[in-house]
C-alpha cells in the first residue's frame, strides 16, 4: 500500500473513490523535510576528519549544562522554556556525537502552570549533574511563576521522577555542586539583599545546603556574591551559577552582564563552599563584548557556561551564543558552542581572552563525527512512521492530545479553536529552525471549510509569526501567506486549481536568513510563490524580543 493511500485511509470519512475529497476539520501530512545550507560552511570546511563546527548545537538551544559520570557518558541539557516536552536530554560518548535521548521532562505532572504561561516564561536554565555516592542523576531548573523545583532518574534516558519543590530557594538558575565528601549545595541566582536593589540589575548568588536523604536544603541560605565581579561598577544580573570543587579549591563560574551583547561569564574561588569567594583578578574568563562590531561572522552574547573533565585530564566547556547576520539581527536564537578551556598560572579556567573569538572549528583529537552530526549543513526527512513524533519535535505548554494523532505514516491534526496567538494548546508541532538558509516542506492533504487552516508556521512567539496556510477565500481553496501579530496581514495569495483530494507540497526556505520564500506545488503542476522576500526580522529576538528562538512545524487552525 502506497502512503498515499494510507493517507486517505486515516480519515475517517474517506470515500475510496479519488473523486472525493477528504472530510473537512483534519490536516494530513505524509512528511515534513529540514534541509539546512548556510554558507559559513561551504566557505570553511573542516581542517580534518577530528575537527566539528561550532555551534554544535545550532538552533535555539539555550543555557547548556552538561556532566558526565565518570565511565565515559556525557549527557547535556538546554532550555525550553514554555514549550513541551520540556528540558532535550543529549547524550555522547566523546563530546562530538550527540544524540538526543529524550527529554527530561515530558509528563504535563513534572510542568505545573505551563499552560499559563508565554513563550518565553516556563523553564529557565536546567542544571544537570551525576551524584557518584547514590549513582543518581539530578536536574535542577526553575519553572518561571511557579519556583524552583529537581528531578532525578538513574537512567537519563528515562523516566525522571516528579518534581521536588524547593519553596526555600528563591530566584531563578539553580544548580548543584555533590561534593567528595558526600554533602551536597544548590547555588543559584536570587534578589538583592533583603530585597532592596541598589540599581536595576542589582542581584546576588546565594547557597544552601541540601539534604540527599530527604531531598530538602537544610541551614541558612546564605549570600556568596552581591551584585558580581567589582561592585563599584554595579555589575548587573549576575545568574546562572555552577559550582566546582576542583584540586580542594571551590571555583564558582556565573554570568554576569545580562544576555545581550554585554553578556559574560566570570569566575571566583573560595577555601569553602560557602566562602569567602574572591574574583580572578583577569575577569571575565569568556565574553565577545569589546570585540568590532563589524567583524566578520561574529559569535556575540556569549556566557551561561558550564565545564566537565575527561578521563584524560582535559577541560571542555559549553556555553551559549548568538550568529547574527550583517551584525544585526538573527532568528536563530541563543545556540550551544563548545571549545576547550584552558587553566591560566594562578589556577582559573579561561574560555577567551584579550582579542579571541570563539573558533569555527574545533579539534577534538583522535575522534570523528558519525553519519548523523548536530553540526553544520544536515538534512532531515521525518516519515512519520513510529508510534510517536521524534525527540526534537514540541508542542506549545502541553501535549497536543485529540489534536494529534499518528498513524500508518501520517501526521493528522485536527483544526481546533485554540490558536497560536494565545496562551494554550493548539494543534501545532514544532521543530527549530537551525540554519540562516534553509528549507523546510511537507505535503498535506487538506479540504478547509468555513475558517479552517492549515501548513506551515514560523513561530517566535503569540504575537510573531508567519503562515503558510491552505484555506478559503469564498468558495475557492487558496495558499495564502499571513503575517501574525497586532497587525494582521495578508503577504500573498493564489488560488488552487487541483483536487482538495491531491496533496499539496509547501515549502518554507530562506537564502541568507534575512528574508522568507513561501512555496506551493499542486499535484502534477509547477512550483508557484505565493509570498517572496518577505522579512525575516520580524521574527528575530531584536525586534520580537525574548528569549527563544524561531521554531518552525505544522498546524491546523479554526
Amino acid at each position: 500500500m502506497t502512503k498515499q493511500a494510507i493517507l486517505f485511509l486515516s480519515a475517517a470519512a474517506i470515500i475510496i473513490s479519488c473523486a472525493k475529497a477528504p472530510e473537512s476539520g483534519t490536516a494530513f501530512f505524509e512528511n515534513f523535510s529540514y534541509v539546512g545550507n548556510d554558507a559559513i560552511y561551504s566557505r570553511n570546511p573542516l581542517p580534518g576528519e577530528d575537527y566539528v563546527y561550532n555551534p554544535i548545537l545550532p538552533g535555539w538551544y539555550s543555557d547548556p549544562s552538561i556532566c558526565t559520570n565518570g565511565e565515559g557518558d556525557y549527557y547535556l541539557v538546554t532550555s525550553t522554556f514554555s514549550y513541551f516536552p520540556g528540558v532535550p536530554i543529549f547524550h555522547s560518548r566523546d563530546l562530538v556525537n550527540w544524540e538526543q535521548i529524550g527529554n527530561v521532562l515530558d509528563r504535563p505532572s513534572q510542568l505545573p502552570g505551563l499552560d499559563r504561561q508565554q513563550t518565553s516564561e516556563g523553564i529557565f536554565a536546567p542544571d544537570i549533574k551525576y551524584n557518584p555516592s547514590n549513582k543518581t542523576y539530578y536536574m535542577i531548573t526553575t519553572n518561571v511563576g511557579v519556583g524552583n523545583f529537581l528531578v532525578k532518574t538513574k537512567d537519563p534516558a528515562g523516566p525522571w521522577s516528579d518534581p521536588i519543590v524547593l519553596p526555600e530557594v528563591q530566584g531563578i538558575d539553580p544548580s548543584f555542586l555533590f561534593d567528595d565528601d558526600g554533602r551536597a549545595y544548590i547555588v543559584n541566582n536570587d534578589d538583592a539583599p533583603d530585597g532592596k536593589p541598589e540599581y536595576d540589575g542589582h542581584r546576588t548568588i546565594r547557597i544552601v545546603e541540601y539534604d540527599l536523604e530527604n531531598d530538602c536544603t537544610i541551614g541558612e541560605r546564605k549570600v556568596i556574591i552581591n551584585k558580581g565581579v567589582d561592585p563599584s561598577k554595579k555589575p548587573i544580573w549576575i545568574e546562572g551559577p555552577h559550582l566546582y570543587k576542583i584540586g580542594g579549591k571551590y571555583y564558582l563560574m556565573a554570568a554576569e552582564g545580562g544576555t545581550g551583547d554585554m553578556h559574560s561569564e566570570v569566575i571566583f574561588r573560595s577555601d569553602s563552599p560557602m566562602g569567602t569567594y574572591k574574583p580572578w583578578g583577569r575577569n571575565p574568563i569568556l565574553t565577545q563584548r569589546h570585540l568590532p562590531m563589524d567583524r566578520e561572522d561574529p559569535v556575540t552574547c556569549t556566557g551561561h557556561a558550564d565545564i566537565i573533565q575527561t578521563p584524560e585530564g582535559e577541560w571542555w566547556g559549553v556555553f551559549l551564543g548568538c550568529r547574527p547576520i550583517g551584525n544585526g539581527f538573527e532568528n536563530l536564537g541563543r545556540e550551544t558552542f563548545m571549545m576547550k578551556v584552558r587553566w591560566s598560572e594562578d589556577g582559573f579556567p579561561i574560555f577567551t581572552e584579550g582579542e579571541q573569538t570563539i573558533p569555527l572549528t574545533v579539534r577534538h583529537e583522535g575522534v570523528t563525527a558519525g553519519s548523523n552530526p548536530t553540526f553544520g549543513n544536515f538534512s532531515k526527512m521525518d516519515e512519520f512512521e513510529g508510534k510517536e513524533l521524534a525527540p526534537e519535535w514540541m508542542t506549545l505548554r502541553r501535549p497536543a492530545g485529540e489534536l494529534l494523532s499518528l498513524e500508518n505514516g501520517v501526521l493528522s491534526l485536527k483544526c481546533s479553536e485554540n490558536k497560536a496567538t494565545e496562551r494554550t494548546t493548539p494543534a501545532l508541532v514544532l521543530r527549530r529552525l537551525q540554519h540562516h538558509a534553509f528549507s523546510c516542506s511537507t505535503s498535506m492533504t487538506f479540504n478547509p471549510a468555513g475558517s479552517e487552516a492549515a501548513g506551515i508556521l514560523l513561530y517566535k512567539d503569540e504575537g510573531h509569526q508567519y503562515f503558510l496556510k491552505v484555506c478559503l477565500d469564498g468558495d475557492k481553496r487558496t495558499a495564502t501567506v499571513e503575517k501574525i501579530g497586532q497587525e494582521p496581514e495578508i503577504l500573498g495569495t493564489i488560488t488552487l486549481e487541483g483536487k482538495p483530494s491531491d496533496p499539496i507540497e509547501l515549502t518554507v526556505k530562506s537564502d541568507d536568513g534575512l528574508a522568507f520564500d513561501f512555496l506551493c506545488k499542486e499535484k502534477g503542476g509547477k512550483i508557484s510563490a505565493v509570498a517572496t522576500g518577505i522579512d525575516a526580522s520580524y521574527l528575530s529576538t531584536a525586534k520580537a524580543g525574548g528569549f527563544t528562538g524561531t521554531t518552525i512545524g505544522l498546524y491546523a487552525v479554526k
